[in-house]
C-alpha cells in the first residue's frame, strides 16, 4: 500500500484565517501569502492526501496567546475531524481549561522556543490543572532549554507531547545534555513525540539527512507506541520550498516498515487525542 493511501491524522498544523479572524497587532509574526491557511483550505489537502483527521495546534503567530478563535471555530466547522492545542496564559483557570475541552481541545501549547525558558518556569499550577482534566501538555524546545524545565514537567502527572523531536542542536551531538533529557522523558511511561519539524534544526536540505541518527533515537528511546506524525502545515517561514507530499513520502522512507508506520501515521494519534477509530 502507498504511504498516499494509508490512513493518516496530521498531529501538527496551524490555522490562519486573518479575514475571517483578525490577528493581534502586538502578534511578532503575521503570516500571509501562501502562509495563509483556513480551515475551509486545510479540510481540502486532507482529503486530497487521505488524512482522515487533524489536531490543529494553536499558533503563536498571528494570534499570540489566549486568541483561540480560529482554532475553536475550524473545530467546530470539522464535525468530529479535528481537536486541538490552544495557547493559554499561566493563569488559564481550571473552569476556562474545562470549556477548552468541551469544545474539542485536548491540550496546551508550551512554546518555549518562541517564548524562551523564564516564560514557563512557573507552570507548575497550570500543569497540574491540565493533569486534573486529564489533558496533555505540549510543549516545543530547541538546544537544552529543556534542561531547566525537566522535572517539572516530570513531576506535573499530565500527560505530555513533545514537539518536533524536541528541536536538538546538531552541532552539539546526538549525546548533548538537551537531547538526552529529551529521550529520558520517555521513562515517565506518559510522554509521546513528534517525529516532524525537519526544516526547523537540519542543517541539510529535504530529505534532512543528517537528522536520521536522532530519529532512530528517538525510535530507540520512545518505542513505536508512542511516535506522532505531523506534516507542520502550511510552513511557516521555511528555509526551503516544501510540500505536502514530500513529509509523506519523508515518513515512508524513516519507517518503511508499514505495520509501525500505522501506529505512527494514526493509531497512537487515535488512542491519545481520543479520535474515532473508524475510518
Amino acid at each position: 500500500m502507498s504511504v498516499f493511501s494509508e490512513r493518516k491524522i496530521d498531529c501538527h498544523n496551524h490555522i490562519f484565517d486573518p479575514a475571517g479572524f483578525p490577528y493581534n497587532p502586538n502578534a511578532s509574526y503575521h503570516p500571509s501569502g501562501h502562509e495563509i491557511a483556513t480551515a475551509d483550505q486545510f479540510l481540502q489537502l486532507l482529503d486530497a492526501y487521505g488524512v482522515s483527521q487533524a489536531l490543529l495546534v494553536g499558533p503563536n503567530s498571528g494570534y499570540g496567546e489566549n486568541d483561540n478563535r480560529a482554532l475553536l471555530d475550524a473545530i467546530q466547522r470539522s464535525k468530529g475531524r479535528f481537536k486541538g492545542m490552544a495557547v493559554v496564559d499561566q493563569q488559564c483557570s481550571l473552569e476556562q481549561l474545562q470549556a477548552l475541552k468541551q469544545q474539542g481541545v485536548v491540550g496546551v501549547t508550551f512554546n518555549i522556543a518562541f517564548y524562551g525558558v523564564d516564560h514557563f518556569r512557573h507552570s507548575a499550577a497550570l500543569l497540574d490543572r491540565l493533569a486534573q482534566l486529564d489533558m496533555i501538555a505540549q510543549f516545543q524546545v530547541e538546544g537544552d532549554q529543556l534542561l531547566p524545565l525537566a522535572q517539572m514537567f516530570t513531576d506535573s502527572g499530565a500527560r505530555l507531547l513533545v514537539d518536533h523531536c524536541g528541536r536538538p542542536d546538531l552541532d552539539a551531538g546526538i549525546d548533548s545534555l538537551g537531547f538526552q533529557a529529551v529521550l529520558a522523558l520517555a521513562d515517565t511511561g506518559r510522554t509521546w513525540i513528534k517525529v516532524s519539524g525537519f526544516d526547523k534544526f537540519s542543517r541539510q536540505a529535504f530529505p534532512y539527512v543528517d537528522t536520521s541518527a536522532y530519529v532512530d533515537a528517538i525510535q530507540q528511546a520512545y518505542g513505536e507506541d508512542r511516535l506522532i506524525w505531523g506534516s507542520d502545515w502550511p510552513f511557516l517561514k521555511p528555509r526551503q520550498r516544501m510540500d505536502y507530499g514530500l513529509m509523506l513520502a519523508l515518513a515512508e522512507q524513516q519507517f518503511p516498515d508499514a505495520g509501525q508506520r500505522e501506529k505512527y501515521f494514526w493509531k497512537n494519534a487515535a488512542a491519545l487525542f481520543g479520535f474515532a477509530t473508524h475510518s
